[in-house]
């Protein structure tokens, strides 16, 4: 088996459009039945031995524990109560639609009553997931692939999180932007960002140094780890870069290592 397989975007794209629809779905899940955490730490996926989690969920105003885990060994998607009641069905096959539409009758049969905002978010379309049976691509092998990969950055990511003594995130899997980071804290505030809608102004309130990798996407075709520094100081995109093929790259006002 290849540990860090290649990943081209074209290779995948149209698994890779499904996959991350069907992370968004479980992931506003999560958003709705998770306690909130400071810089949005409790809305992303975490690694498994065989895929990603949501993490225990639920447990106040009546609904009860449970969590969402994608199994990208066997293709399965399992919801799991904690009094030991669960439903798992294949993600192969599924539309986002018919993905949709099935999680959903499976929460319901478990008591879960979980309401989303059931349309994609910073995504090139904003067909609601109930409507999209456009994205249908599920290929085993290369979400396998995907996740193999995430495995090996993941590995990586805590290695370099390990070197840090103050406070760090864990390493994150964002379903919004399905790319996967660890973020270090200065310590000091980042200062107001009037500009800035209200989720941003949470996730960036301290000074943040943020790296990750990510699989690539229309603006950045590439896959790619990455780095940068919120807020950005002046004269960081004249620093040097290492390895030699390192770059910085301008984006949303500021800049990528990338």
């Amino acid at each position: 088996m290849e540990w860090f397989p290649a990943m081209p975007l074209q290779e995948w794209e149209g698994t890779k459009e499904t996959v991350h629809r069907f992370t968004q779905i479980v992931g506003k899940v999560r958003l709705a039945e998770s306690t909130r955490h400071n810089h949005w730490w409790n809305v992303p996926f975490h690694l498994t031995g065989r895929g990603i989690t949501t993490r225990p969920c639920g447990g106040f105003g009546g609904t009860p524990v449970f969590t969402v885990d994608f199994d990208f060994v066997a293709h399965t998607l399992a919801v799991n109560r904690l009094d030991g009641r669960g439903v798992t069905f294949s993600l192969v096959g599924h539309s986002v639609a018919s993905f949709y539409r099935t999680l959903f009758e499976v929460l319901e049969d478990l008591g879960v009553g979980t309401r989303i905002e059931a349309e994609p978010f910073g995504l090139t379309d904003s067909t609601p997931f109930a409507q999209d049976a456009k994205h249908a691509d599920y290929d085993p092998a290369l979400v396998n692939r995907y996740w193999r990969i995430l495995t090996q950055v993941g590995l990586v990511l805590d290695r370099f999180a390990a070197g840090f003594c103050g406070k760090i995130s864990p390493v994150h899997h964002f379903w919004h932007t399905f790319d996967i980071a660890v973020t270090r804290f200065s310590g000091r505030s980042a200062g107001p960002q009037p500009q800035a809608d209200p989720v941003t102004r949470e996730a960036y309130s301290r000074e943040v140094i943020s790296s990750g990798f990510w699989f690539g996407d229309e603006a950045m075709p590439w896959p790619a780890f990455y780095s940068y520094t919120a807020p950005e100081p002046e004269g960081l995109a004249e620093e040097p870069l290492r390895p030699e093929q390192a770059a910085w790259l301008p984006q949303r006002g500021s800049h990528l290592a990338v």
